[in-house]
């Protein structure tokens, strides 16, 4: 997400990158290209280790693209350097280093948003409201989902040599020392403890997100889940690839489940929400939502509402910024709303 985060940043008069970071020459040297390329500027400061981007006087703002186990320390470190900062989702692996961003962020007063962009897309707040102002009735139930077939199956490689030109020990940082592998560097990082939590702190940050948010909720009274390796058990990947987690509340309770190698989820979507009332179903996903009213006999508890497609993302107004990229999902570039900032 690096790139497609600067890129985005960049389509406004006011950014200007002066700086990349990325202990892979391959993709810094790229993304540079690219920058110039978009930019018709060069870039004047190309690093492999972040902490010359936090001395960097020049630099306003950063934007970390890291795998999660690379969020937190160069968060604090911006924020401690009067630098703002967007840093991708999942804020981080633990809630410990999730406490101390948000201590460094306000003991600093910096501004630092995470990667939660579906809050920038009209629809999912319009489908929020619909629902908060009891539209469906009460709700006792919502089930969250993402069936994705694009999470295919690694099989098992062998240990391989640094490729030239990656600063392997960077790349590791906080994380444990382990001898390099092609399925646990750049995008498949995903899928290893040691740097992140699977499909779930993928797609799951930002579907949760919406659960939370639709049902007022903050932190369940309790959690429970299963899964595993299901799908593929003996592939190289240690996250499940099929899982169900139940947050349970007062009087209501989210449920998480996903797939890997699966693309038919409820609803006949890959990924989305759905919200079970008394009177109503309302299902969510980035398309936009509609509401199926509950039927009892051949009466139905309410008017449907049609599929209401989203709309434009908001526009934000940008600061100038000065932005960082670090090792994103290497040959795996993905776009961002243009409303990244929300």
């Amino acid at each position: 997400m690096g790139y497609g985060d600067l890129s985005t940043f960049l389509d406004y008069p006011e950014v200007e990158c002066v700086a990349l970071c990325d202990i892979d020459d391959e993709w810094l040297n790229k993304r540079a290209a690219d920058v110039k390329e978009k930019t018709e500027k060069k870039v004047p400061h190309l690093y492999k280790d972040w902490r010359h981007v936090i001395d960097n006087k020049d630099v306003d703002m950063v934007i970390i693209g890291t795998p999660d186990h690379w969020h937190c320390l160069p968060t604090i470190y911006a924020c401690q350097a009067g630098k703002d900062v967007y840093v991708e989702k999942p804020l981080s692996n633990t809630i410990e280093e999730c406490n101390l961003m948000v201590k460094a962020a306000r003991k600093y007063n910096r501004i630092v948003q995470v990667g939660q962009w579906q809050r920038s897309d009209p629809h999912w707040d319009e489908a929020a409201d619909y629902m908060k102002a009891g539209n469906i009735g009460r709700i006792r139930t919502v089930k969250v989902w993402a069936y994705q077939d694009s999470k295919p199956t690694l099989p098992v490689m062998p240990d391989s040599p640094v490729p030239a030109g990656v600063d392997y020990d960077m790349w590791l940082g906080p994380a444990p020392k382990r001898p390099f592998n092609i399925y646990r560097f750049h995008y498949n990082f995903r899928f290893f403890w040691d740097y992140a939590g699977g499909l779930m702190s993928d797609w799951g940050v930002h579907l949760l997100d919406y659960a939370l948010e639709g049902m007022n909720a903050d932190l369940p009274s309790r959690v429970f889940s299963g899964g595993g390796k299901f799908a593929y058990p003996d592939d190289a990947m240690e996250t499940p690839d099929t899982l169900m987690a139940t947050y349970a509340y007062k009087d209501f309770n989210i449920i998480w489940d996903h797939a890997c190698g699966i693309n038919h989820g409820a609803f006949n979507r890959k990924e989305g929400l759905a919200f079970f009332g008394e009177n109503g179903t309302l299902i969510l996903d980035r398309g936009g939502w509609e509401v199926q009213p509950v039927m009892v006999g051949k009466e139905a508890r309410m008017e449907a509402v049609p599929f209401k497609k989203k709309g434009k993302a908001r526009d934000f107004t940008t600061m100038s910024v000065i932005f960082w990229i670090a090792s994103r999902a290497g040959s795996y570039p993905m776009q961002i709303s243009p409303s990244a900032l929300g």
